[in-house]
């Protein structure tokens, strides 16, 4: 590997960078990542990744590791160092290193790496052709309002979803379906746009907000409320969405075919629009730079 990674204020290649096996992301999963999607060498949807990873760090009582500014700038040098135009930064802060001990150690400081992975996402074929969605038992904890390091129910789930020949698994509990494995999860009856509302039961995904803000400005109807899975395969259209896909519409789940048309008209709009925001985005940034 010879893309240039960033570890605890030192830029380097991939294959020379190293944390301590007492970090106590790796020994508790004490921490929290972001993913941001990149476009044109732009950083997308800025502002929300801000609030949202200050939101996790807050809920977990975890500092900051640089200031926002700084982070910026180190976040604009790693796309920079690996000329990367299209796909995303991966970034997590953990509590750092310590003994092992259970009770959160003080005035420790924290442990922040980041590095970034080429990945089509503007013209990603799966947004013509749709993707094949499994329902899977949604195994993890009661805190997913917290972008958590916290992942194995989730590797459980997408292992689950792969075997069964699936690219995604919807997590269901108590009938209802909660989100994607790696996404946020969308139907469509009657033309309503149809989301499960804000909770600690799923993740606020910023690509989930970004859709909503943008049905509200063109009077796309939207209610948010839980869903069963059966209302999900009776559904008009399904979409999923996240940093590295922004949306991509779903052509069956559980191996029953989801609407007539893939993409279908909402889910077209949603993305055409959503595409639209983004390049709006790069234009403005590449023109003030």
């Amino acid at each position: 590997m010879n893309d240039i990674v960033y570890v605890n204020g030192d830029f380097m290649p991939a294959n020379e960078a190293k944390v301590s096996i007492f970090d106590r992301g790796f020994l508790f999963g004490d921490g929290v990542y972001e993913v941001i999607p990149i476009i044109h060498g732009v950083l997308i949807d800025l502002e929300y990744f801000f609030q949202r990873i200050e939101s996790s760090l807050k809920k977990l009582e975890l500092p900051w590791p640089l200031s926002q500014q700084d982070l910026l700038t180190t976040l604009h040098q790693l796309v920079s160092r690996n000329s990367l135009q299209e796909g995303f930064i991966y970034l997590q802060v953990t509590r750092g290193v310590a003994e092992r001990d259970f009770p959160y150690p003080q005035n420790n400081k924290p442990t922040f790496i980041a590095f970034t992975s080429k990945k089509n996402i503007l013209e990603n074929p799966l947004a013509d052709t749709g993707v094949e969605v499994v329902t899977v038992e949604d195994l993890r904890w009661k805190r997913r309002d917290i972008k958590s390091l916290n992942l194995l129910a989730q590797c459980m789930a997408k292992q689950t979803a792969n075997s069964r020949g699936a690219y995604e698994g919807w997590m269901v509990e108590d009938g209802y379906v909660t989100e994607g494995v790696t996404s946020s999860a969308f139907i469509v009856i009657n033309s309503q746009l149809v989301t499960r509302p804000l909770s600690n039961s799923i993740l606020p995904g910023i690509r989930r907000r970004v859709i909503l803000e943008l049905a509200k400005e063109r009077s796309i109807d939207v209610e948010e409320r839980p869903f069963t899975v059966d209302e999900a395969l009776a559904a008009d259209e399904a979409f999923l969405s996240s940093a590295t896909t922004l949306i991509l519409p779903i052509r069956s789940i559980d191996g029953q075919k989801i609407g007539t048309h893939i993409p279908g008209p909402i889910t077209r709009q949603v993305r055409e629009l959503y595409l639209e925001a983004v390049l709006e985005t790069v234009s403005k940034n590449q023109g003030s730079s």
